[in-house]
């Protein structure tokens, strides 16, 4: 006997979904250019809230030649940028609104896991500097290491582990002043950035790689699923940093 209650299993979920032009938009968001107030200008602004900011707090996407958004973190792939505020919510938002195809005034393809695939690549990007660092010379990991430096000179970055012990974080604000303190990784994270098993506190010089890193630290905490720690990734007098964003 045939039963005629078969089951026919869904589709599934597609890897990515298309999002289309608005038709009732002008089309002069196409031809803006993407900096505000002139070419030089580190101004954004944002496809979804319409704020106004500095770069360093959003993220930059581009249109691949197959449609596709994709990240854009060094701000070098060719073609007009579509910048988001580096907020988890809002690129969610950008998601569920279709934002992507409405700024591109094209048909485009956007991943369904965007917001986790660009957390993932902020916090490889943040891993990274810190590795470029100790490899250059200016970073240093183990807290007797981190007091010692502090003796000869001022920091650009402090790091304590999210992980480890809450009296050891306490320890790093003092020393630290009025330099920003990064809890935002594990002793694995840090361990692995410093080819060791784990690390707990350390320290970037000042510079420009310690300034890169403070930028990539505070648009990785606003793209963050879970937050361990504090989530600072401010001035050590400051408490948890909520403001990523210039407004």
């Amino acid at each position: 006997m045939i039963s005629l209650n078969t089951h026919i299993p869904p589709p599934p979920e597609p890897f990515a979904f298309c999002q289309d032009p608005d038709p009732g938009t002008t089309g002069l968001e196409a031809l803006e250019e993407e900096a505000i107030g002139g070419r030089r200008s580190p101004m954004r602004r944002c496809i979804v809230t319409g704020t106004v900011a500095d770069r360093s707090g959003m993220i930059r996407f581009a249109i691949s030649p197959e449609g596709f958004v994709v990240p854009d973190l060094e701000g070098g792939l060719p073609g007009r940028g579509l910048w988001v505020t580096a907020d988890r919510n809002v690129l969610i938002k950008a998601f569920k609104k279709s934002a992507f195809g409405k700024a591109a005034r094209r048909s485009v393809k956007v991943d369904r896991n965007l917001p986790d695939l660009v957390e993932a690549l902020l916090k490889r990007r943040c891993l990274d500097t810190i590795g470029l660092a100790r490899r250059a010379g200016i970073a240093v990991a183990g807290f007797e290491k981190v007091r010692e430096a502090l003796k000869h000179g001022k920091a650009g970055v402090l790091l304590a582990a999210s992980d480890g012990a809450d009296d050891g974080r306490a320890k790093v604000r003092a020393l630290a002043g009025e330099a920003p303190v990064i809890d935002l990784f594990d002793t694995g994270d840090l361990g692995h950035a410093f080819g060791r098993d784990h690390a707990v506190h350390a320290m970037l010089a000042p510079g420009r790689l310690a300034k890169r890193f403070l930028e990539d630290c505070r648009r990785y905490a606003g793209l963050r699923q879970s937050i361990s720690g504090d989530g600072n990734c401010g001035p050590a007098s400051a408490g948890r940093a909520t403001d990523l964003t210039t407004s």
